[in-house]
């Protein structure tokens, strides 16, 4: 089981609560029972500071004496019991009087020494006293003042024991309940504290498979949404960085791959160059010598003589153009800009781009629905790539004139697929068909405009790429595709 922040609170608040809960039931057992002693022995020496004072004005008979020592009686439970000098009774509470007076005349004459009693506190002219069995245990307080009133005042200690007990049961059903309670409330008022943490786990599992979709969106500004603020920041950060890293690495890559390569391609650029000019370069030449000399006078033939010099002046700077493109990407002259885009569009663009020419020559492209498609390449190198497999099949698309454009996702990488049907590439060519101004057919191929460098193209962008391609011959037609690194990781 993973550990939970939510599971930590409740634990937490269960244990403090069931400790306080506890420790105040400690408490009320072992000192509940002096703190009610200390307070009854406090309102006892109230009362007798009463009777001294009521002594020493001789105001036994007043009204205000009466009723000061029954409301001391009736609220803290005490009897209460005086008499003069001459033991006549100046007053008693109605609750054990016959008790006191006994007790009270038992003091007096000296009969009471059978009980086991403790002295709680005493002075000059009264003593406090903790008397009575197990069970039955009072509180009393007896003297003889200087006027010669003798007073007894005495408070049972059980009925405060039966009280604490009664509190503690009662402490302890309300923390229980309390403890529950909090405990529930505390377990669905976490959930709105660690929804936002559980967020921010998933944004950081993302961010470790290199995925930085996924945004905070939290906005209760409080310590979390300013970590998510960062986390966002952090984010942006990073797939820069990535991005810029991919793109120097790439770019170390091919550099150290080129620097060998260099020379040689000089030599073999130059070879094929001339090889390739030199037939439209002758064509043009002659037709024109032709046009000047006045071979035919005829308008028909001199714009015949004008539309091969245009067609092949056509081809050759199409050729020069791949060219160029292509002497760029060997040289290493095209810096490759390393990104993070999604496939599906830009592949649809380019084919809705042809939609024109494959309705001229009568060809179904068939594509399927797909979800998008994230990967780390250059996005104009890679449409660069599809454009010239879409317009090589284009080129080459007999039979049911079909082409078709699949996109497959395996492991950390996604295929591109371009297959048309006609007719196979001989075995012998298919090594030779990404070499420059290779040429399976050349009567097709000049018929068409081509000058075999497409295919060169593509292996120049795939290789500084550091991705694979390649082709595939089937029964009815040919299949070329292209990997790229797949970016967006499949989330747990």
């Amino acid at each position: 089981m993973k550990p939970s922040i939510r599971r930590q609170f409740s634990l937490i608040f269960i244990g403090l609560m069931a400790g306080m809960v506890l420790l105040c039931m400690f408490i009320n057992s072992a000192f509940l029972e002096k703190y009610y002693i200390r307070s009854k022995v406090k309102v006892i020496y109230n009362a007798y500071e009463t009777i001294r004072q009521i002594a020493n004005d001789d105001g036994y008979s007043s009204e205000a004496f009466e009723s000061s020592l029954d409301s001391i009686g009736r609220n803290y439970n005490i009897s209460i019991y005086i008499i003069d000098v001459y033991s006549r009774e100046q007053y008693a509470t109605s609750d054990g009087q016959n008790m006191a007076k006994q007790r009270l005349f038992g003091y007096i004459f000296g009969m009471q020494t059978d009980e086991e009693r403790s002295v709680l506190d005493e002075g000059e002219d009264y003593r406090i006293v903790r008397t009575g069995p197990e069970g039955k245990e009072y509180i009393e307080m007896y003297g003889r003042l200087n006027s010669g009133i003798s007073f007894i005042m005495r408070t049972p200690i059980e009925s405060m024991r039966e009280s604490s007990k009664l509190a503690g049961r009662f402490f302890a059903y309300v923390g229980l309940f309390g403890t529950v309670s909090g405990a529930v409330i505390i377990w669905f008022a976490t959930k709105k504290l660690t929804q936002p943490i559980l967020e921010l786990s998933r944004i950081s599992e993302r961010m470790v498979h290199l995925d930085f979709e996924a945004k905070y969106q939290g906005k209760a500004q409080n310590e979390i949404d300013l970590l998510g603020e960062n986390i966002n920041k952090l984010s942006a950060s990073l797939e820069t960085s990535i991005s810029e890293l991919k793109t120097a690495n790439n770019e170390l890559r091919n550099d150290i791959r080129k620097k060998e390569e260099i020379d040689e391609m000089r030599k073999e650029f130059l070879a094929n160059v001339s090889h390739e000019l030199k037939t439209p370069i002758a064509l043009i030449q002659g037709y024109a010598e032709g046009l000047k000399e006045s071979v035919n006078d005829d308008p028909e033939s001199r714009n015949f003589y004008c539309e091969v010099i245009m067609d092949e002046s056509a081809k050759m700077n199409s050729m020069v153009k791949k060219l160029m493109t292509l002497n760029q990407l060997e040289f290493g002259n095209d810096v490759i800009s390393m990104e993070r885009f999604d496939l599906v569009p830009l592949i649809r663009n380019c084919i809705q781009s042809a939609s024109i020419l494959t309705s001229q020559n009568q060809i179904t492209v068939r594509m399927g629905e797909y979800e998008p498609v994230y990967v780390w390449s250059d996005e104009y190198k890679t449409e660069e790539v599809f454009v010239n497999y879409f317009s090589n099949a284009v080129n080459h698309c007999e039979g049911e004139r079909l082409i078709e454009v699949r996109i497959a996702e395996r492991e950390n990488r996604v295929r591109v697929t371009v297959f048309n049907t006609g007719k196979p590439i001989p075995e012998a060519a298919i090594d030779h068909i990404w070499e420059k101004f290779y040429k399976v057919d050349k009567a097709h191929t000049r018929e068409y405009g081509g000058n075999g460098v497409g295919l060169s193209i593509v292996k120049a962008i795939m290789e500084s790429l550091n991705q694979d391609y390649g082709v595939e011959n089937f029964d009815n037609g040919v299949l070329f595709w292209f990997e790229l690194e797949k970016c967006v990781p499949e989330i747990v």
